[in-house]
C-alpha cells in the first residue's frame, strides 16, 4: 500500500454553522449544504466534510483525514493483516470508494480512492 496524499477532511461538530462559516471564510469555497452537512470541494481535488452532530457517526470523535489509496480493498486486506480494526464495509457512491479504520492510537481514519484525483499522477 503506498498513501498519495490527504485528500478527504470530515469533522463532526456541536457547532455546525460556526464551523460551516469558518471553513467557508478560510477555503474561500461556497459549500454543497444538505441538512447537517456542508462539503468544499477544493481546486486541488480535496474534499472538507462538516458534519453536524445528528448527521456524523459516533465514531467521529475527533477530525478524521482520508488517505489517498489506488485499492481501498487492497489496501484494507493490507492494513488488517497487521491488525488494524475497521469499521464497518467498504462504501462507494458518487465514484469514490472509502473504508474507515482505528489506528493504534484510538482515532478513526480513512482509506479513500478517488478516481480522476491529480495525485495519481505522481
Amino acid at each position: 500500500m503506498r498513501v498519495k496524499g490527504i485528500v478527504w477532511l470530515g469533522t463532526r461538530t456541536a457547532r455546525f454553522d460556526e464551523m460551516r462559516d469558518f471553513f467557508l471564510e478560510i477555503t474561500g469555497v461556497a459549500p454543497r449544504d444538505d441538512p447537517g452537512l456542508a462539503v468544499f470541494d477544493l481546486a486541488s481535488g480535496d474534499r472538507i466534510e462538516v458534519l453536524d452532530t445528528a448527521v456524523g457517526e459516533s465514531y467521529m470523535e475527533a477530525p478524521v483525514v482520508g488517505f489517498l489509496v489506488e485499492d481501498v480493498a487492497a489496501a484494507r486486506a493490507e492494513l488488517e493483516s497487521s491488525g488494524i480494526e475497521f469499521i464497518g464495509p467498504i462504501h462507494t457512491a458518487a465514484g469514490s470508494t472509502w473504508s474507515h479504520f482505528r489506528a493504534p492510537d484510538g482515532h478513526v481514519y480513512e482509506l479513500t480512492a478517488l478516481p480522476g484525483h491529480p495525485a495519481y499522477a505522481t
